[in-house]
């Protein structure tokens, strides 16, 4: 314990037993915590007193000795001693005197789970902390501030979605703190680059993964971590289902592959594109299919029965905006060929079979609407010209009839004259 602690614990134990003027012993209240605390020049002593009034606790009626009167009353018991600024050891044990206890938590919040402390001890940073006493490692406190924890749909929590990137980058986008630890410091950086930190930080979207939709919450390993899989899967599902059809799932995991990694990468997720299938033949598939294996060209063949729909759309799609500027009603005809796009995302999902027969299938689909819909603007297009040719005959009809009414008129005037 250091010399700090001690004195502490020594003032504040003195404190409890100091008899009243009236001879009563007084024990100091959460209420007198605060209004000392607020009133100390060093900041470190009063901001806890100040912030703590919005703290999730303070609003259940908890006071500080709830957590620095080891008793748990809000008058501070002597026999059990205070705990003024807990070791990093002592904090979950601290945290989970409550949030281990169901019965307690059930008066709260019966659906917080109370299995956090539990989950944290298996993690990667309860592991340090209780094999190696490393001082930098993350507890409790660290994702969620002491005396300032709001709820999770808070944009001023430390846990809000738009916040944890931040929050777990204090200490792993630190390259000092994270010295001597073999873990990069770069995915902060990586993921704001990424499709998901695009959606999240350029979109607003609060339903981009963030670093606990893969790694845990208090856990910090991925679900079924011996497969990034099982972690993608969460979200992509139906990627996730072709690429086990596929048979590569057993295969990946017996060689230790990583999954959707392997293509996509971890932090820096980019946009997939048809144009990078080409070089996922090179980089990916022919690692193992090898010539005369042709498999490994699977890829390269996808890219070309993609490329044949995408096409087949833009010429359908500019037929029937050609028939639509000249004023034909073809919108049935578009709305139609707007489901190319969803059939083009089911064939985008389909190349995770690793096969180009699935994707072929729902090209061969699409295909079907844009001959439809091209078939579809011909005709309005044909209906265009027999428009005009008619209306150009009517008017020739019009003019010779006006011309051969003015001659009998003038025939009949000149009768009238002789």
């Amino acid at each position: 314990m250091s010399g700090a602690r001690v004195a502490w614990t020594v003032t504040v134990a003195a404190l409890a037993l100091v008899p009243a003027a009236a001879g009563a012993q007084t024990l100091p209240t959460s209420e007198d915590c605060r209004d000392c605390h607020l009133g100390l020049p060093d900041v470190r002593l009063s901001a806890p007193a100040r912030s703590y009034e919005g703290d999730v606790h303070a609003a259940a009626g908890f006071g500080c000795l709830a957590c620095h009167g080891t008793g748990g009353a809000d008058r501070l018991d002597p026999a059990a001693g205070f705990l003024s600024a807990p070791l990093r050891g002592e904090i979950p044990g601290m945290c989970g005197r409550c949030h281990s206890d169901a019965a307690f938590m059930r008066q709260f919040d019966p659906g917080l789970r109370v299995d956090q402390v539990a989950e944290y001890w298996t993690s990667g940073h309860g592991e340090r902390l209780r094999d190696f006493d490393d001082p930098g490692v993350a507890t409790c406190t660290d994702c969620h501030v002491a005396h300032a924890i709001r709820p999770p749909d808070d944009p001023a929590s430390s846990v809000y979605a738009a916040n944890i990137v931040a929050t777990c980058g204090r200490c792993h986008a630190d390259p000092q703190h994270m010295a001597g630890r073999d873990i990069d410091t770069d995915q902060v950086g990586a993921y704001r680059s990424s499709v998901h930190g695009g959606l999240l930080f350029d979109d607003g979207d609060l339903s981009a993964p963030v670093c606990n939709d893969c790694h845990g919450n208090h856990g910090a390993a991925p679900p079924g971590v011996a497969s990034v899989r099982n972690v993608c899967g969460q979200c992509h599902s139906v990627m996730a289902d072709y690429f086990d059809q596929s048979g590569h799932a057993e295969i990946f995991n017996a060689s230790d592959l990583a999954g959707c990694a392997l293509c996509h990468g971890h932090h820096a997720v980019q946009p997939a594109s048809d144009e990078t299938l080409g070089e996922r033949s090179v980089d990916v598939c022919l690692t193992c299919h090898t010539p005369p294996d042709t498999l490994g060209l699977e890829f390269e063949r996808m890219q070309a029965v993609l490329d044949t729909l995408e096409m087949a759309r833009q010429a359908s799609l500019r037929v029937l905006e050609e028939a639509e500027n000249m004023g034909m009603e073809v919108s049935q005809a578009l709305f139609e060929l707007g489901d190319v796009n969803n059939i083009q995302t089911r064939a985008h999902s389909a190349i995770h079979s690793f096969r180009v027969d699935p994707v072929r299938e729902q090209v061969t689909a699409g295909l079907e609407i844009t001959t439809r819909a091209e078939e579809r603007g011909l005709e309005a297009l044909g209906e265009h010209r027999f428009r005009r040719v008619g209306l150009g005959l009517s008017s020739v009809v019009i003019v010779l009839l006006i011309i051969g009414l003015l001659l009998r008129i003038r025939d009949l005037e000149r009768a009238e004259e002789a």
